[in-house]
């Protein structure tokens, strides 16, 4: 299970025919060019979403390469799927012993580390042999923490400066802050891009379009933001395991 904050401690309580308030989907729909070589850059539950964008990518004549990163052994999930629609599949995990390929799937490969590190590795034939060269990649999409693809974005001129196309498209799925979900009117999404050609600063509206260009998003803003509710949520965290020790005894989280 994944446990982002308080409120999803909740989950695990939950009854059949309970009622849930769902929110939902805002943003932009992720633009498929077809046929393109893709690499999927996932980090954790990020690789929920882009899980779904594979069969789509798929169905437009897409190659794809996908990086799949975890934190722990534990942390991988709906692995079938996210096989299902991917040319070549990069398992990778933060910590050891690393996940083992598919036996039916000799072109996917495994990796003890973060996904840049992967990347590195893999581009450098440490892994196997290269199916999709990473020179070949259309467009690159990233999604998971702001952490994580901040490092995507920044390794495309750092690590791996010179590997993939000049004029390949890099984007960044933007987990900002969210409350009236009805596109530009309350400001809570609200997110700096700064320009890397003039350094000037526009600002946009994520819950309008989350997809956006992964050298425009300004992370450190990013990252401010997502932190300003942090207390309030450890709060409420806490509130919610206070509750928990009070319930009656024979209710139990499933």
């Amino acid at each position: 299970s994944y446990n982002a904050g308080g409120s999803t401690s909740i989950i695990p309580w939950l009854r059949p025919g309970e009622p849930v308030i769902l929110m939902g989907p805002t943003g932009a729909p992720t633009e498929v060019e077809p046929g393109e070589t893709v690499l999927l850059a996932g980090g954790g539950v990020g690789n929920a979403v882009l899980m779904t964008m594979t069969k789509a990518f798929h169905e437009a004549g897409a190659k794809i390469l996908y990086f799949a990163a975890y934190k722990e052994m534990g942390d991988r999930f709906f692995v079938e799927e996210i096989e299902g629609k991917s040319d070549v599949v990069v398992w990778s995990c933060d910590t050891g012993p690393g996940f083992t390929p598919n036996p039916d799937r000799p072109q996917d490969m495994t990796f003890v580390g973060n996904i840049v590190e992967a990347m590195k590795a893999y581009n450098e034939g440490k892994l196997g042999e290269v199916k999709i060269p990473l020179g070949e990649v259309d467009r690159i999409i990233a999604i998971g923490s702001n952490i994580m693809m901040n490092a995507v974005g920044q390794a495309r001129h750092g690590v791996l400066k010179g590997v993939f196309k000049d004029d390949h498209v890099g984007i960044a799925s933007i987990n900002s802050p969210m409350q009236c979900m009805l596109k530009e009117i309350c400001a809570q999404c609200q997110q700096v891009h700064t320009d890397p050609k003039t350094g000037k600063d526009t600002i946009v509206y994520s819950c309008f379009n989350q997809d956006q260009p992964i050298d425009h998003v300004n992370f450190p803003s990013l990252h401010q933001r997502l932190c300003q509710n942090s207390v309030a949520e450890k709060l409420t965290q806490q509130w919610i395991a206070h509750c928990k020790m009070h319930v009656q005894t024979d209710i139990k989280p499933v």
